[in-house]
This record gives C-alpha cells, sequence and structure tokens, in this order.
C-alpha cells in the first residue's frame, strides 16, 4: 500500500492553517491508515481530524481544527492508495486487448473494482465481488455504481467474459438491488455473439429479475485495427437498425410496466443506423450521459442556448490511470477544467478569425448541422479521422496527436482551432503527445455546448498573435 501523499494544499484552508505541506505522507488519519480516497474523505470529514505526517523521514502528529462537513483544504495523489482490483475477464470485445503497442504502461491496466465505478464511473462485471464489497457499499453509501451486464443468460455472458464466474456473478447484481443500491447496467452488443436474440433475452431477463436498475445502456461494439479477434467485427447498417428497433420496442414496455423507459440505445447506433435522435424528453434526465446516450441532445440544447448549466462530468479515456486528483467521492477524470477563451477586445486593425472545431467522425455528424443552423460562414467543422486506432473508431474522446497533427498540417495557419478537452488526460493525448506539439495552436474547452458557445461568444480575436490562457501549441 502506497501512504496518501499531499499534493495540494488550499491558501487559507484548515490544513495550511495547520502546517500540511505538499509532499507530506499520511501515515494514518484518525488512528486508521485510508484504503482509498473513499475512506480518506470520510475520515477528514470530521471534526478536528488528526494525521500523523511523515515528512523529510520524520513523523510528527497534526491536528486540523475544522468543524464536521467543512472542507479539509488538501488533495490527495490518487483514488486508490492500495493496489487496483485488476480484471480476471479475457472479453474478446475488451477495447485494453485493442490498444497498439508502445503506449505507456498504464493505458494497458484493466480494472474491475467497484470503487473506480463509483469514483469515476467505470463499469464493472462484479466477477470479483466480495460479500466484504457487499457490506462496504451498503455501509458508506457507495452508490451510484456501473455494472457490465452484456447477457443475463449465464452461458452466454461466461462465453463473452471469458470468465466461468461470468456465469454466477449478476446474483451481486441483485443483492446490490436489493440493499438499495442504485445501480446502470451496460450491454456492448456484439453482432452475432449478444443481438437478435440474445439481446431480446437480456431484455427479458432484466425485467424479470432486475427491474430496480436505473437505466440500462446497450452500445456497440468498437473494433481497432489492432484487435486480433476475427469473430468481433463492425455492426452493418442493418444490424444497428435491428438494435434500434429492440431497444424502442422494449421502451415501450417498459414504460408500460416499469413506468420508465430503463433502456436507452448510444447515441452512436442511431448514427450508425441513419436514425433520428430521439427528442431531449425520451431520455428521462440522461442517465447515462457519459456513456454515449444522449450526448447529441444535450449538446444541442446547450450549443443553441436550451439549457443554462453542462449535463455531467467531461471525462477522458483511461484518465484514472494516471493518478487523475480525487477531490470528494465523485471525482473529476480530468485534472482541471480548461479556462475559457479570454475575450479580445475588437479595435479597427482586427478581424473575426475564422473558427474550425476539430471532432471526431461522429462529432462531425452531429456538429455539422448543428453549426450550420448557427449560420456564421467564418466557423466550420473538421472531422480527424482516427488512423492510429483505426477500425470503426469514431469516436471524438479516441483521438490522439498523430492523427491531429495529420489535419491541421493542411489547416490554415491563421485560423483558430477548437479542440474538445474529452480525448485529453492530464494535458497528454492517448498516444503520449500534448497539444503543444500539434502544427497549429489549438484551444483546449470542455466538450460540451456551453462550453463551445462561450468559446464562439470570445471568437473576435486580432489577426495578430493574440492568444488567450487555453490556448497551446506552437505557431509554424
Amino acid at each position: 500500500m502506497t501512504p496518501p501523499r499531499i499534493v495540494a494544499v488550499a491558501p487559507g484552508s484548515p490544513a495550511e492553517r495547520a502546517g500540511l505541506h505538499p509532499g507530506d505522507e499520511i501515515v494514518s488519519l484518525a488512528g486508521r491508515v485510508p484504503r482509498d480516497v473513499i475512506e480518506w474523505q470520510l475520515l477528514v470529514d470530521e471534526a478536528d481530524p488528526e494525521l500523523e505526517v511523515r515528512r523529510g523521514g520524520l513523523d510528527r502528529s497534526i491536528v486540523v481544527a475544522k468543524a464536521a462537513g467543512a472542507a479539509l483544504g488538501a488533495e490527495v495523489h490518487s483514488a486508490l492508495f492500495d493496489q487496483v482490483r485488476t480484471c480476471d475477464n479475457h472479453c474478446e470485445f475488451c477495447f485494453i486487448y485493442q490498444l497498439p503497442p508502445g503506449l505507456r504502461p498504464s493505458l494497458y491496466q484493466k480494472d474491475d473494482d467497484y470503487r473506480l465505478s463509483f469514483l469515476y464511473g467505470n463499469f464493472t462485471t462484479l466477477t470479483r465481488f466480495t460479500e466484504s464489497d457487499l457490506e462496504r457499499i451498503v455501509t458508506e453509501g457507495l452508490s451510484p455504481l456501473n455494472v457490465s451486464i452484456h447477457a443475463t443468460d449465464p452461458e452466454v455472458r461466461s462465453r463473452m467474459l471469458r470468465n466461468r464466474r461470468g456465469a454466477t456473478s449478476l446474483r451481486w447484481l441483485r443483492a446490490l438491488l436489493d440493499h438499495g443500491v442504485t445501480v446502470h447496467g451496460q450491454v456492448v452488443v456484439c453482432p452475432g455473439v449478444n443481438d437478435g436474440e440474445v439481446l431480446e433475452d437480456t431484455f427479458v431477463g432484466v425485467l424479470d429479475e432486475y427491474p430496480e436498475l436505473a437505466s440500462l445502456c446497450v452500445v456497440p461494439l468498437g473494433v481497432s485495427r489492432w484487435s486480433g479477434e476475427a469473430a468481433m467485427r463492425a455492426h452493418t447498417p442493418a444490424e444497428a437498425q435491428a438494435v434500434v428497433d429492440a431497444v424502442e420496442d422494449w421502451q415501450d414496455v417498459y414504460l408500460r410496466l416499469l413506468g420508465r423507459r430503463l433502456a436507452f440505445a448510444a447515441d452512436e447506433y442511431y448514427l450508425l443506423s441513419g436514425r433520428a435522435f430521439p427528442p431531449a424528453e425520451a431520455y428521462e434526465g440522461f442517465a447515462m450521459h457519459e456513456d454515449g446516450v444522449g450526448m447529441a441532445r444535450t449538446f444541442e440544447s446547450e450549443l443553441l442556448g436550451g439549457r443554462e448549466e453542462a449535463t455531467g462530468t467531461r471525462p477522458g479515456f483511461f484518465a484514472w490511470v494516471d493518478g487523475a486528483p480525487a477531490q470528494g467521492y465523485r471525482a473529476p477524470r480530468v485534472a482541471s477544467e480548461a479556462p475559457a477563451p479570454t475575450p479580445v477586445a475588437l479595435s479597427s486593425r482586427r478581424r473575426r478569425r475564422p473558427v474550425g472545431i476539430l471532432t471526431g467522425a461522429y462529432g462531425a455528424r452531429v456538429l455539422e448541422p448543428l453549426v450550420g443552423a448557427l449560420g456564421h460562414e467564418d466557423l466550420r467543422v473538421v472531422p480527424v479521422e482516427n488512423r492510429f486506432f483505426g477500425g470503426n473508431i469514431g469516436v471524438t474522446g479516441l483521438l490522439v496527436g498523430e492523427d491531429l497533427a495529420r489535419v491541421l498540417a493542411d489547416e490554415p495557419v491563421d485560423h483558430r482551432y477548437l479542440l474538445p478537452d474529452v480525448c485529453l488526460s492530464q494535458g497528454r493525448f492517448l498516444d503520449g503527445t500534448t497539444p503543444a506539439e500539434l502544427p497549429r495552436p489549438v484551444e483546449v474547452v470542455p466538450a460540451d455546448g456551453l462550453a463551445l458557445r462561450r468559446a464562439l461568444d470570445a471568437r473576435v480575436v486580432g489577426s495578430e498573435a493574440v492568444r488567450s490562457e487555453a490556448v497551446c501549441g506552437p505557431r509554424r
């Protein structure tokens, strides 16, 4: 176990007044050694917590004077202080197995840890779940959790996970629901494996065995060019249409029997099938927005003025493995949000600079009609094909510097380029490069419609080399 280490102390906070410093190791907290940021937060929420601190090889006791529930004002280095519970499944559709060689080692780590499900929204299969895990979740109120279901048929699920415990581990899902834990489920649909009759059977199984699920998101299989599984392939348009039909048919059943739609198809399915996205109200609050369900509708509403608050967080893929700071329970999956571009006053010598919005193949299909509706002649979408991963990978969150650099090299020098922060983790793309290495400067903005609207409102920028705080990259 690695002791919690202080990485930041807020000025004027109880932690600073008590003498805590960045670099301090926490030997114990209230006489206990916290295993993770969840226990850390529970303990520091108490009044006047006592910390045993190691600094420069010497231990000292520090009592932080604060009221119960008041913020400590100190940030620790990681979400987990003990070892992450790794995944012992061998799913042929797992994206970790589809990563190219040579990336940073942390990206190849598979987890099946309920704590990361609670903190970051990761999905767990429950194949390594235990009675003590259930006890802790219930006792400490660790809810909501995300569970990968894939199929309710025990044999199909076991075969998909390539783990015999896949056939029995959904008993823990039943136990979680019995104890009132909010659980969101997921089905990754693999053509020829768990679609068609198996998917129908899964919808029946959810109704019969797990009707208390908060939601069930149905997402398509992503296949990179690095996949070594011959049976794994992308959906055809007809298969995507069949999945959408099945989801919408079962929404009607669930709505009639449970009073809510329960199951939702990911936006990607509507793009693959050529169907229009459902109206916003059909998503019933966008509970699985972070899993790609309803993102297009929320983005549209945010961009065109229908919402004044962003929906959900803006995570980056694999961000937690790089030690994203965990503040409280529901920690952000990026270190910090990029600041909004700073508006620059218009002078007689300045003009509007054309704006290019960088996005993936799927994002371009969503953005182009919305950008057209804005009616700005100097605003365009710049689609970036993902050649790095290849296959059917078209989500913006998996864009890498290599592909962005290829596209930007052919773009005009004096334009503004907006880059969604969802493709960055701790300031890096998945291929290890940074925005500073791109051939054009980019402005990193949060990946929601409100942030894009603010960035566009600030686009009256001079033709001279005027840069905002959010701009990264050399001018070449």
